[in-house]
């Protein structure tokens, strides 16, 4: 326990998340910070409610160090638990809502979590988790979109008015370290259990100052919120950020191009993000050339760079600069910007180094290589990971040798920009050669219109050791079969990086996020050549 003296300096002059929504509200008082549906709360009123719950928490007998997860859609009680953990240095765990019982008692009992935060919607899903393990003492329902929900024995339950009942709004003084986790955040899982991913305050707050520098984001502008808020490309690529400025997030729950197009006309929208299929189904809207869109000056992608055609008609028809930022959970996670000015002139890039990542390629031998070779993308930076929860071993492969291995496989061109080749694990090795998966779909996307999706795989092939096979999904009302498709890549790519087959599909496994599940891809289909 810290002495009245070492809280006192603490207060002072700690770097803490939670502070940045206190230093808003100080100086932006009136500010509309939040619109949630018809909820609309400005800068104080955030921090007011944030205090109630913070300091709840605390009359609770949470303190720094306690986990406490978080299941919720992009909601005003979201932000409410997110920012009141930070303040009191309760350690803050979202949940992917794509998973599930399984995968959400893992992150339970992983993260050893004292109690839970949950929306009335996902009250069954909470309560087959909470089924196969001990630890968790509290639930805590925080509104939602349900229609009602049971309590199941065996925890106290209350709702999120039942437990801010009564608490003040002062500002609550606690002890919290720079370097102490702000959140856990696991990753996906596909192949094999979720890693915790521990982000800390500076981490995080560095980040809150990276990416506004980098695309000038100011208090002024009003985003669309409509990626999830428990990944950190929503949450810790732009949405402290904006908190930090002083700018108004509008909330948006999944996403709906009919919605999306309304909210940018109806809130004045100055600033969206999302990726690159969701402006590819924005541009397919017949509502597209209806709304008045004058509002956005700044539409922000990830995930992949956007095929040059769609980047082309999207800055046709949206009127405003774009960006992509590029990067990864353990990084907090923009590593790079691909910037407006270089979308045109250097489609396909991933961009520049954000002021605060120093960024290389490595070799297999460890050595850092010139530019325009190829190998690991690698990172130093103070908004790096402080390590991966209770897996030393992961921890110490993933920061070997002194810098943070991405398991991306890159390199710089003469002009100082990083190009994503591809995932370590997607490369595909065909007859000898290396086949970059994103290189054969970006050709496609470019050769053929009608597609509306493709992933590229690696299936094992008796003769090639892995086949390049081709997954796709056409575009509502487009007829394609697999010849146009292989046409379309002899258009493009040499013979060898040429699909072997085309898959013709009607939909593709997506993570909450919106990423192509490949590795469920190359399950479902590895025995195709087997014949």
């Amino acid at each position: 326990m810290a002495d009245e003296a070492e809280l006192a300096a603490n207060l002072i002059r700690r770097v803490n998340v939670g502070d940045t929504l206190t230093r808003t509200a100080w100086r932006l008082p009136s500010r509309e910070a939040v619109v949630d549906g018809p909820r609309r709360l400005t800068y104080r009123e955030l921090n007011e409610a944030v205090n109630r719950l913070a300091n709840a928490l605390t009359g609770h007998g949470y303190r720094r160090g306690d986990a406490l997860v978080l299941a919720s859609g992009n909601s005003l009680e979201f932000l409410l638990t997110y920012y009141a953990c930070a303040k009191t240095g309760v350690i803050c765990v979202p949940l992917n809502l794509a998973w599930g019982p399984a995968e959400v008692a893992y992150v339970l009992d992983h993260s050893r979590a004292r109690g839970v935060v949950v929306e009335s919607q996902l009250v069954a899903l909470a309560t087959a988790a909470l089924e196969r393990v001990t630890g968790v003492s509290d639930v805590v329902v925080a509104g939602g979109t349900g229609a009602g929900w049971r309590a199941a024995p065996g925890r106290r339950w209350l709702t999120m008015e039942q437990l801010t009942d009564g608490a003040t709004a002062v500002e609550p003084a606690c002890y919290v370290e720079d370097r102490d986790p702000v959140t856990y955040l696991y990753t996906s899982g596909t192949t094999a259990a979720p890693k915790g991913v521990v982000s800390s305050h500076l981490a995080v707050f560095i980040e809150s100052l990276s990416v506004p520098l980098q695309v000038h984001l100011g208090p002024a502008d009003r985003s669309l919120v409509m990626m999830p808020l428990f990944h950190t490309a929503q949450l810790n690529g732009f949405a402290t950020g904006l908190v930090y400025l002083g700018a108004t997030l509008v909330l948006q729950r999944g996403f709906d191009p009919a919605a999306v197009l309304a909210t940018v006309e109806a809130e004045r929208i100055t600033q969206i993000f999302g990726l690159p299929i969701m402006y590819r189904a924005l541009m397919d809207h017949p509502d597209m050339g209806r709304r008045d869109l004058s509002s956005l000056r700044l539409a922000l992608y990830a995930m992949a760079p956007m095929p040059e055609t769609d980047l082309r008609r999207a800055l046709e028809l949206f009127r405003c600069d774009f960006a992509l930022g590029f990067g990864q959970t353990e990084m907090n996670p923009v590593t790079t910007v691909f910037l407006p000015e270089h979308q045109l002139s250097h489609p396909g890039s991933v961009g520049t180094p954000v002021p605060s990542v120093q960024v290389a390629v490595m070799g297999d031998d460890g050595a850092l290589l010139p530019t325009g070779r190829s190998g690991e993308i690698v990172y130093r930076g103070p908004h790096a990971m402080e390590g991966y929860l209770r897996d030393p071993a992961a921890t110490a492969a993933a920061f070997d040798g002194g810098w943070f291995h991405s398991g991306d496989v890159g390199r710089f061109d003469a002009d100082g920009l990083l190009w994503f080749e591809d995932r370590k694990k997607d490369l595909i090795k065909s007859g000898g050669e290396n086949v970059a998966s994103i290189e054969v779909e970006k050709a496609l996307y470019e050769a053929e219109p009608g597609i509306q999706e493709v992933a590229v795989v690696g299936l094992p092939h008796e003769r090639w050791s892995e086949a390049v096979t081709a997954v796709v999904v056409a575009k509502p009302g487009v007829t394609l079969t697999e010849e146009d498709v292989m046409r379309a890549a002899a258009s493009r790519l040499p013979g060898f990086k040429r699909p072997k087959r085309v898959l013709m599909v009607d939909t593709m496994p997506h993570t909450a996020t919106g990423k192509i599940q490949k590795q469920a891809l190359r399950a479902a289909h590895r025995d195709l050549y087997r014949s």
